[in-house]
C-alpha cells in the first residue's frame, strides 16, 4: 500500500508540475493587417490562441483556436516566430507557447463571446502594444523584425 501511495504521488508530480503546452497564432490578413482578439477575461487585446488538446497537434490546435476565437481559417503557413517558456509569460500558470505567423483568410469576428469580446484587424503601426496581453507584444516585436527565437 505504501509504495501505491508513492507512486501514485510520483505521477501525480509528473502529471501536474509540468507546463502546458499552447499556441499563439499571428493571422496575417490578404491586406496585410494582423488580426488581434480581445480578451474577456482581461479587457486586453492577444493574439488568438490556447491549449493543445489531448491527441492535437500543434498545427490542428492553432487551426482550431483561431477559428473559434477569430471566426478565421489558416490558408498557409508563413514561418515559426518562436517558442515561449519564460514562467511569468502567462499568468494564470506555467505554460509553453509556440507562435506561428499565417496567412488567414475570412471575416475576424468575436467566435467566441465566452472568450472573445472583439476582434479587429490592425496595421503595424496601429498595433495597441501597451494594451496586449500576455508576452504577445514580444511574439510581434520578434515578428515584425523577422526573428526565429527560443526564449
Amino acid at each position: 500500500m505504501v509504495y501505491f501511495a508513492y507512486a501514485f504521488r510520483t505521477l501525480l508530480g509528473l502529471i501536474l508540475r509540468r507546463p502546458v503546452l499552447g499556441t499563439c497564432v499571428i493571422p496575417l490578413m490578404p491586406d496585410r493587417t494582423i488580426a488581434l482578439i480581445r480578451r474577456r477575461d482581461n479587457g486586453l487585446w492577444s493574439l488568438p490562441g490556447g491549449i493543445v488538446d489531448w491527441g492535437e497537434d500543434l498545427l490542428s490546435a492553432a487551426r482550431r483556436e483561431l477559428k473559434e476565437e477569430a471566426g478565421l481559417e489558416i490558408i498557409q503557413i508563413e514561418r515559426l516566430v518562436g517558442i515561449y517558456s519564460q514562467v511569468s509569460r502567462d499568468p494564470r500558470f506555467h505554460s509553453v507557447c509556440v507562435a506561428l505567423a499565417v496567412k488567414a483568410q475570412g471575416q475576424p469576428i468575436a467566435a467566441d463571446p465566452r472568450e472573445v469580446l472583439e476582434t479587429q484587424c490592425f496595421e503595424a503601426a496601429t498595433i495597441p502594444w501597451d494594451s496586449l496581453s500576455h508576452d504577445h507584444a514580444q511574439h510581434l516585436k520578434d515578428y515584425f523584425s523577422g526573428q526565429t527565437v527560443v526564449a
